[in-house]
């Protein structure tokens, strides 16, 4: 069925960080692509899993993100890990600068899609879930209540 016009059509969601992290705020930026990039992306052949958003210099890069070759291109085909330029206004920069440094958050790419022929990304302001393995926790509750046991006795 063909998207209606002006609507969203999403390439690619980033199911793993919504379980590896909070997100607080959601911010939409422009991405720059260049050559077969567009091409390869419109199939839907990028993975967000393991990006992540770096701010340098005034400007903001996805890092990270793996956008597959053209099939039907030649040589001239891109680079799949290539940093990609991030188009953000200079106030929503500012912010995103002072909220990573000061308050600890990391940016993470939620979604990359297409919206009115032009490529965007949903970025999310994250805080890290702690991560822990149960059996580890398990086995030492088990421990200190062997102990308080010991103790009464």
């Amino acid at each position: 069925m063909p998207d209606r016009k002006g609507a969203a059509r999403d390439v690619a969601v980033n199911r793993r960080a919504y379980h590896d992290y909070f997100i607080d705020e959601k911010y939409e930026a422009g991405l720059v692509l260049q050559g077969t990039e567009v091409k390869s992306m419109r199939a839907g052949r990028a993975n967000l899993r393991d990006g992540y958003v770096r701010v340098d210099g005034g400007e903001a890069w996805l890092e990270n993100v793996h956008v597959s070759p053209y099939e039907q291109g030649g040589y001239v085909n891109h680079e799949p890990l290539r940093p990609r330029k991030l188009l953000l206004h200079s106030d929503e920069l500012a912010s995103l600068i002072g909220k990573t440094r000061q308050k600890g958050y990391t940016l993470i790419p939620l979604r990359l899609y297409f919206a009115r022929n032009r490529a965007k990304v949903e970025l999310g302001l994250a805080r890290g879930k702690r991560q822990y393995d149960k059996r580890q926790v398990m086995a030492a509750a088990d421990a200190k209540r062997e102990m308080e046991r010991a103790l009464r006795r």
